[in-house]
């Protein structure tokens, strides 16, 4: 019998609520996903984003009212996927970012599971 693997991946999630990114954690468990790691503050991401090993990456964009901008410039440079949440909408993300997928919170796992197929999909 051939296992079969999760849908998944690793994830690496950026989000200064913990409340927020403990249930983002939980849908992404729910999906079949692992969280590769966590940060709820901009120098820990920034230390992360360099050093962490992920699939993809779903950042909140504002920090603790740091723009998420130089955590998004690393992981681009390392070519990887990424989503932004936001409660602001599109208009919300950093101007160099708009054209990237965005998740308006608060979110349902359905509209969180089509956003990460999408991401993966144009990344590959």
């Amino acid at each position: 019998m051939i296992a079969t693997r999760p849908r998944g991946g690793s994830v690496f999630l950026v989000e200064d609520e913990v409340m927020i990114r403990m249930m983002v954690a939980d849908m992404l468990a729910e999906l079949g996903y692992s969280v590769a790691a966590e940060a709820g503050e901009i120098n820990e991401a920034i230390r992360l984003a360099q050093s962490t090993e992920f699939d993809l990456a779903i950042l909140d964009v504002n920090v603790n009212g740091k723009v998420i901008s130089p955590v998004a410039e690393l992981i681009q440079a390392r070519n990887r996927p990424f989503i932004f949440a936001t409660g602001y909408g599109s208009s919300g993300l950093p101007q160099e970012y708009r054209d990237r997928p965005a998740l308006q919170k608060p979110f349902q796992l359905e509209t969180l599971a089509k956003m990460i197929d999408t991401a993966l999909k144009t990344a590959v």
